[in-house]
């Protein structure tokens, strides 16, 4: 014999208990659903909140009468309700986990109750990563650049399609909603994902080292967190006082080509009298991190792939992954000074991804030829063979300050030093292996006798380097695999 309950007992709290109760005597025996966030295509528009509809309102399917009781079973439960209470769809419940959130939404969608569904719509997110439940608050994301994210846009999306709630089921020839699984990302880390969060609420993490960076990297870019991404890349930004303006250091790999400008070395004047400006013909490159930077400073960026440092002609020759990153940089640079390109679009989108392209080289630019021009100064920080040196110790033909991308006189003597790295093809060629390094990027008149179809070539001023000079250190620097 089914239990029979009151009107008055049940109006005002059964309803809290109606939907639950309707979702867990009816999933044991459905197949089952599944949320999956993973194929997210498409945003809803924004989810309207019905209210409180009373009886005798216009409603699709007229309305009963507020005194006269009915009786509902669900299960092995019987509910007598008032026609008013059953009309009125006005009870408030927040959802206690995934599981709990995801019956109460097929008991929503499978009753109709506009007012319940919009009350999941705005509650806080549900999901499981590894095997650990989260409940989080949809304003962590209010962010720059975090939304919309893996979450927003799942909830969004599952929310927009009411006619394909239940996949694979005929909605018209269902006894009772089906389960569903809650929300779920299996191949995630649960500790990552808390330390992402950790720094969403506004609280500092301590990088333990850069294998954790990296994690922490790769997810929040997993779940399109780009606000926050931008927050975990290494960078420093200092005021130079010397030289009058804002730097930014930040790893060549990190760079976003979207951020990249020129800061020219005439400035533009505000007089409408003034002559028609001059196409840039000298600056500095400079970089502003999306979501994060309100100005823009100047760019400084780091490397540490390896390079190789010609001491005669003061030319660098890059490789890898690191050529094709300089490749699409350059590129970028040129299309911000309106010079013509002659590499294929499609090649210089694979070389800004990384990826190693053989075919791409800085030649592929108008701004530079296949190795880079660079330029050493008093003020470069040099570090050889593990040891600080100066400047004026190593005048081996590389580039001054005074004479900006072009080498010292040919007839000028320079010490040689055994150790210096000897290209097989020539005796006279000296070479340094850069480990790490630091570069300003100078946007400079061509010389005429110089080839190239541009007015303007781009060159690598160093500002830091770590080399070696000989096979000897570099072997001193390797470890052996086991201890």
């Amino acid at each position: 014999m089914p239990k029979t309950h009151s009107s008055q007992q049940v109006d005002e709290r059964q309803r809290e208990r109606t939907s639950a109760s309707v979702a867990s005597s009816s999933h044991s025996a459905q197949s089952h659903a599944s949320l999956d966030f993973s194929n997210v295509d498409r945003l809803a528009g924004k989810f309207k909140v019905p209210g409180v509809v009373r009886a005798g309102s216009e409603r699709d399917g007229g309305s009963l009468p507020d005194e006269k009781g009915f009786s509902i079973q669900v299960g092995s439960e019987l509910y007598k309700l008032s026609g008013a209470s059953i009309m009125s769809d006005g009870y408030l419940i927040t959802p206690t986990d995934g599981r709990h959130f995801v019956k109460l939404f097929a008991d929503a969608q499978f009753y109709r109750l506009p007012r319940l569904q919009s009350q999941l719509f705005e509650s806080e997110i549900f999901v499981e990563v590894g095997n650990e439940h989260f409940r989080i608050p949809r304003d962590i994301f209010s962010a720059p650049g975090d939304t919309p994210n893996y979450f927003t846009l799942g909830f969004t999306v599952f929310f927009s399609s009411p006619g394909d709630v239940f996949p694979g089921l005929n909605p018209r020839g269902l006894l009772r909603p089906p389960a569903i699984h809650p929300p779920r990302i299996p191949n995630r880390s649960p500790k990552i994902f808390a330390d992402l969060l950790h720094i969403l609420r506004g609280y500092a993490l301590t990088i333990q080292n850069e294998d954790h960076r990296s994690q922490l990297l790769k997810d929040a870019r997993y779940y399109n967190l780009r606000g926050l991404e931008q927050k975990l890349i290494p960078y420093t930004v200092t005021h130079n006082i010397d030289r009058r303006i804002s730097e930014i250091v930040i790893r060549l790999q990190d760079i976003k080509a979207s951020q990249i400008s020129i800061l020219s070395d005439i400035r533009k004047s505000t007089d409408p009298a003034s002559p028609t400006p001059q196409p840039l013909r000298s600056g500095w490159v400079t970089y502003a991190r999306p979501f994060v930077d309100e100005t823009r400073h100047e760019l400084i960026l780091e490397t540490s792939d390896p390079m190789l440092l010609n001491l005669e002609t003061c030319r660098l020759t890059l490789f890898g992954t690191t050529r094709s990153r300089v490749t699409s940089l350059f590129q970028t640079v040129a299309n911000k000074l309106n010079l013509p390109t002659t590499a294929p679009l499609g090649l210089m989108m694979l070389a800004s991804e990384g990826a190693s392209t053989q075919t791409l080289s800085p030649s592929s630019t108008p701004l530079s030829e296949d190795q880079v021009k660079v330029r050493f100064g008093n003020d470069t920080h040099i570090i050889l063979d593990g040891v600080d040196r100066a400047f004026d110790e190593l005048q081996w033909g590389l580039v001054g300050e005074e004479s900006i991308g072009e080498t010292m006189s040919s007839d000028r003597p320079s010490k040689r030093r055994r150790e210096d790295f000897e290209d097989p093809a020539s005796s006279k060629q000296r070479f340094w292996a850069l480990n790490r390094s630091q570069w300003r990027l100078r946007i400079q008149p061509r010389p005429v006798s110089s080839a190239g179809g541009s007015e303007v070539e781009i060159v690598m001023v160093a500002v830091k380097i770590d080399a070696t000079s000989n096979q000897k250190t570099r072997n001193v620097q390797r470890g052996f695999l086991t201890s």
